[in-house]
């Protein structure tokens, strides 16, 4: 295995979960939460983690798909409750964004939502919090290096908490976990990591080192997804994937874009419930022909990373694989309803994702793209 320092610590490679009990005692942890879901439990998972702690640690498992601030608080009364001093999150990012969430209110004073992004909180969010130790269980996130957590508040709102000190202490990358994770999800999760190198690439921000790392975490998962997806049991892939996931959540410190805008309050609607990385999967193509003539240079670059011809369409190129993978062609297939969009380019626009696209876009702009996504 090898140590990785960029952002946080990350103990990375298959067998890596045997470092959890000295990661926490480097910590000084000796009490910890464990925050997963009832999938995760039922798969196993969560008591491999659990066999490598030296006693025994309370488990919260009721982490919803998207996590919400009603499971914030049920989270934080059990920390409290069994007076923890430490939190460990299994699973995906849903697990690990809401362990973010619980380790932040159980250090900083309520309501959550003084810590929003949109609201001007990331400057309310100090280092005083527990530390965190995540453990992904999907190649797909990054949430296990990101400084953002994405909760759906009691008032319908999906907002991010972003701050430097979300990042968890943290991450222990072991490919072995993934091995059983079904087709469909795995290739949900692996054009989350996409849509993640992609959009963090066209940010107009500066930052090389992020650009780097987006390129290669792309061309990784271009090349690496297709094969996890048709045999999972493929270590190689697995481990390939799980990196991509790991690259595209180092370098979205430097923003997202109107996939993410979009793909936010979508997965705060009550119904139906939607997987973020078939989202992101499914707006894709629409963002990336309204952005291309904005950002030319760097679609270059993109159809370097991912094999295409100079003139090759990289939105085409993004709807082929998702088609290849056995994703939706559309919102409308995910069931999507059409009267919801109005409060959906309201949120966009809002998101704090938006600011980051390379192309600045209006109300207008982001009823096309929602109607081109809804009919694929």
């Amino acid at each position: 295995m090898d140590l990785i320092t960029y952002l946080t610590r990350i103990q990375f490679g298959a067998g890596a979960l045997s470092c959890l009990a000295n990661e926490l005692e480097m910590l000084g942890a000796r009490a910890p939460l464990i925050i997963t879901d009832r999938g995760v439990v039922a798969a196993g998972l969560a008591a491999r983690v659990t066999a490598m702690l030296p006693g025994q640690a309370p488990i919260f498992d009721e982490t919803p798909g998207n996590p919400t601030e009603a499971a914030m608080r049920l989270a934080a009364a059990a920390y409290v409750r069994e007076a923890c001093d430490s939190i460990v999150a299994i699973g995906g990012g849903s697990s690990i964004d809401l362990a973010k969430a619980v380790a932040l209110i159980v250090s900083h004073p309520e309501p959550l939502a003084q810590y929003a992004a949109i609201l001007g909180g990331g400057a309310r969010i100090t280092a005083a919090m527990p530390p965190v130790i995540a453990i992904p269980t999907t190649a797909g996130t990054g949430s296990e290096v990101g400084r953002a957590a994405l909760i759906t508040l009691d008032d319908g709102r999906k907002l991010g908490f972003i701050s430097p000190h979300l990042i968890p202490n943290v991450a222990i990358c072991d490919p072995e976990l993934t091995l059983g994770l079904p087709p469909l999800l795995t290739a949900a999760t692996g054009m989350d990591a996409i849509s993640h190198c992609i959009e963090t690439f066209l940010s107009p921000r500066f930052n090389p080192p992020a650009d780097a790392i987006a390129l290669d975490g792309l061309s990784r998962a271009v090349r690496w997804l297709p094969q996890a997806v048709s045999d999972g049991a493929n270590l190689t892939a697995r481990s390939e994937m799980m990196m991509a996931a790991l690259q595209g959540g180092m370098c979205f410190q430097k923003g997202l874009g109107a996939v993410h805008a979009m793909s936010h309050p979508l997965g705060g609607l009550e119904t139906p419930r939607l997987h973020h990385g078939t989202l992101n999967a499914v707006i894709m193509p629409a963002v990336l022909r309204m952005n291309a003539a904005y950002a030319e240079a760097k679609y270059a670059r993109l159809r370097a990373a991912i094999g295409l011809e100079p003139e090759g369409d990289v939105a085409a190129f993004v709807a082929d694989l998702n088609r290849s993978l056995g994703l939706p062609a559309s919102l409308a297939a995910m069931g999507v309803p059409a009267d919801c969009l109005p409060r959906m380019i309201e949120g966009a626009i809002r998101d704090h994702s938006s600011a980051t696209n390379p192309r600045p876009l209006t109300a207008a702009d982001y009823e096309t793209l929602f109607r081109q996504a809804m009919e694929g």
